[in-house]
C-alpha cells in the first residue's frame, strides 16, 4: 500500500470506529430516555475526530434540561457514563462528546466570545487576563478561541479549580 493509500485506509478505520462508538452511545442513551421516561431523539455525528451525540427534543426541551443540571454538571456524569458504557463494549477509551438540548453548543458559542473578549483585552491592556475556574471543555473552548485571536494561553491550577490565563503575544 502506498502512503496516500495508507492514511485512506485509516482515515476510514477512524471514521468507522467513531461511528460505533456514536452507536453505542445512543443504544445506551436511548435506554437511559427510556427509564427517565423522558423524550428526546439522539443525532449522532463526527466532528473533530471524535464521535459527537446529541440529545434533542421537538416537544418540550424543559424535560431534558433534568439531564444538564446545573451549570452543565448532570451533562458532564452523564458524558462519563456513556464513554465508560462505549469504554466496555469496544475496550477503547473513548473521546465522545455530549450535548444536550443544546446545551453544550450555546456554552460553546458563549466561551468563545469569552476568549476572544479576553484576548482583545490582553491586546488593549498588555497584561495576563485570569478567568474563573472551568471544565476541561470549557477550557478547551477558550484555548482555542485566543489562539484564533493569534494570543496564546495556559491552564493553571488544580481540578476543579483549572483556570485558563490568556497571555500576551
Amino acid at each position: 500500500m502506498t502512503e496516500a493509500t495508507t492514511s485512506t485506509a485509516e482515515g476510514g478505520d477512524t471514521l468507522t470506529r467513531l461511528e460505533q462508538e456514536g452507536e453505542i452511545a445512543a443504544d445506551y442513551l436511548e435506554g437511559l430516555l427510556d427509564i427517565a421516561d423522558l423524550d428526546g431523539d439522539i443525532d449522532m455525528d463526527v466532528e473533530a475526530d471524535r464521535a459527537a451525540v446529541s440529545i434533542v427534543s421537538d416537544v418540550d426541551a424543559r424535560d431534558l434540561q433534568k439531564l444538564v443540571g446545573r451549570d452543565g454538571e448532570v451533562l458532564e456524569a452523564l458524558q462519563e457514563l456513556t464513554r465508560l458504557a462505549v469504554h466496555r463494549e469496544t475496550g477503547d477509551r473513548s473521546r465522545l462528546m455530549l450535548d444536550i438540548a443544546g446545551f453544550r453548543a450555546q456554552k460553546r458559542t458563549e466561551l468563545a466570545e469569552l476568549g476572544a473578549q479576553a484576548a482583545d483585552d490582553v491586546k488593549s491592556s498588555g497584561e495576563p487576563v485570569r478567568l474563573e475556574p472551568m471544565t476541561p471543555f470549557e477550557r478547551k473552548v477558550v484555548h482555542d478561541a485566543v489562539a484564533a485571536a493569534g494570543l496564546r494561553s495556559e491552564s493553571e491550577g488544580e481540578e476543579p479549580q483549572r483556570f485558563v490565563v490568556v497571555l500576551p503575544a
